[in-house]
């Protein structure tokens, strides 16, 4: 089985519309020891596969349009954030104190891109002014092991290394790699909306989708941007005292609109009840449980909304010791044994992109798009639906033919084998936030669309309304 064949089984997908499925197999793109590119073939892929899957669904055509997936364009958008300029400047993409850290007795990895997290991590190691050598030095005389619990228990983010093995043996590990890439679970027994047939260019499979998009930095955001490509209204929410990193917003933010509320007010929570009244789909990005005392677990949202699809993303899965712990790419990477993999145990490394995250963002689009295939069958589909995926879920997956010798197949298709610069996968356009270089959508299928209807603007600038 193919990683092609095996996300398209999780996804509930019907294995006779794979061969729709075409490859450009470029050498040399996603370059790693682990199967890297074929892993992000897979999930565009498979993203693009629903999308035209529930494109011939609305327009009533008679075979599901064709898929092509070239790895140029998919490496090209797995490293998205390097690619962005806004007014000719390079973005930042790490901040000073998010990195490799050497211990007594390995290695741990830090994440300190926003300031909360910078401010917990310093407390933890005692360090007031932040100095990169201050932090080096009280590192260097304790244990990974012993950093990793002291930084999380302040409320900061640090990862001690570990290799393959040493994770498999982790409590966290056998419960994520108990559950499937893709969890599917009926949330009520309402019919479902029936979305209205499309017509026009391009074929836009998502068109009239109001979806609340609730997640932060990449892997929920990815998601959404692709939903928005597919023609969804996406309506990004944010608290208001926790803007993104202007980067990462510019990155991501293509196709929607960014708003924020305080769901702890009583005047914004009842904008928000009113957009999810109409919504179609909730996306969230947030640790499980961390939303639930806002009456956003998904059987409370069901409660609200009939027929609602939740698609619930997080780092280490909702289950096991680590369900409720923060996360990002790099610390799953740490973690896992991906980083001992990608060097070894005493010179670490990383993968190429932050794959787990784009991956897992395509992932949970692809999820959404089935949800709603599912849901839009002739009479209607019976019951809303979560879905729910997580970066340690995709990591393992990934880790399948390190830790069990599992093969990896290639995507098959065929392509010229031509490696590629990335200057043809890019556009430039003006927004909001200024002029914008950034990479075109890989996700690509007969008829479909070729870039985002609307640039980012500045973040939480939106009304709270649909468009």
């Amino acid at each position: 089985m193919t990683d092609m064949d095996y996300a398209w089984t999780a996804l509930g997908g019907d294995p006779a519309l794979l061969p729709r499925v075409s490859t450009v197999v470029r050498d040399g793109v996603l370059g790693a020891r682990l199967p890297v590119r074929e892993l992000a073939r897979a999930c565009v892929g498979v993203c693009a596969l629903a999308a035209a899957e529930l494109g011939a669904r609305r327009a009533g055509l008679a075979e599901v349009p064709r898929v092509r997936v070239d790895d140029g364009a998919v490496a090209t958008a797995f490293v998205s954030e390097r690619h962005l300029l806004v007014d000719g400047r390079v973005p930042v993409s790490f901040a000073p104190l998010s990195r490799f850290w050497r211990t007594a007795d390995g290695w741990v990895r830090t994440h300190a891109n926003y300031p909360h997290h910078r401010e917990r991590l310093l407390s933890a190691l005692g360090v007031p002014d932040g100095d990169v050598p201050a932090v080096e030095s009280v590192l260097a005389e304790r244990s990974a092991l012993e950093a990793e619990e002291a930084v999380y228990a302040a409320g900061g983010l640090a990862v001690a290394l570990r290799t393959a093995k040493e994770w498999a043996a982790h409590e966290q590990a056998r419960a994520v790699a108990a559950r499937p890439l893709v969890e599917h679970e009926r949330l009520d027994t309402a019919h479902a909306r029936v979305l209205p047939r499309i017509v026009g260019e391009p074929l836009l499979p998502a068109a009239g989708v109001r979806v609340l998009d609730l997640t932060r930095v990449i892997a929920g955001p990815v998601a959404t941007r692709t939903l928005a490509l597919l023609g969804a209204d996406v309506l990004r929410v944010d608290p208001p005292g926790m803007p993104e990193i202007l980067d990462q917003h510019a990155d991501t933010g293509f196709g929607k609109r960014s708003t924020t509320l305080d769901l702890g007010r009583v005047a914004d929570r009842r904008v928000f009840e009113e957009l999810l009244a109409v919504a179609d789909v909730v996306v969230t990005g947030y640790r499980p449980g961390a939303l639930d005392r806002f009456g956003l677990s998904p059987d409370a949202l069901a409660a609200r909304r009939a027929g609602l699809v939740v698609a619930q993303l997080s780092a280490w899965g909702a289950y096991g010791p680590w369900a409720g712990r923060r996360g990002f790419d790099s610390l799953v990477q740490v973690a896992t044994g991906i980083a001992a993999a990608e060097g070894s145990v005493e010179q670490p490394g990383a993968l190429p992109a932050q794959a787990l995250d784009h991956g897992t963002g395509y992932l949970v689009a692809a999820a959404v798009l089935r949800s709603l295939t599912e849901g839009s069958a002739e009479g209607g589909g019976r019951g809303g639906r979560v879905v729910r995926l997580s970066l340690a879920r995709t990591a393992a997956w990934l880790m399948d033919g390190v830790v069990r010798g599992a093969p990896h197949g290639d995507g098959g298709g065929g392509g010229d084998g031509v490696l590629e610069g990335p200057e043809a996968r890019l556009a430039e356009r003006d927004s909001g936030l200024g002029r914008l270089r950034y990479v075109l959508p890989p996700v690509s299928f007969e008829g479909g669309p070729g870039d985002w209807a609307r640039p980012p603007g500045l973040w939480g600038a939106d009304e709270a309304r649909w468009g």
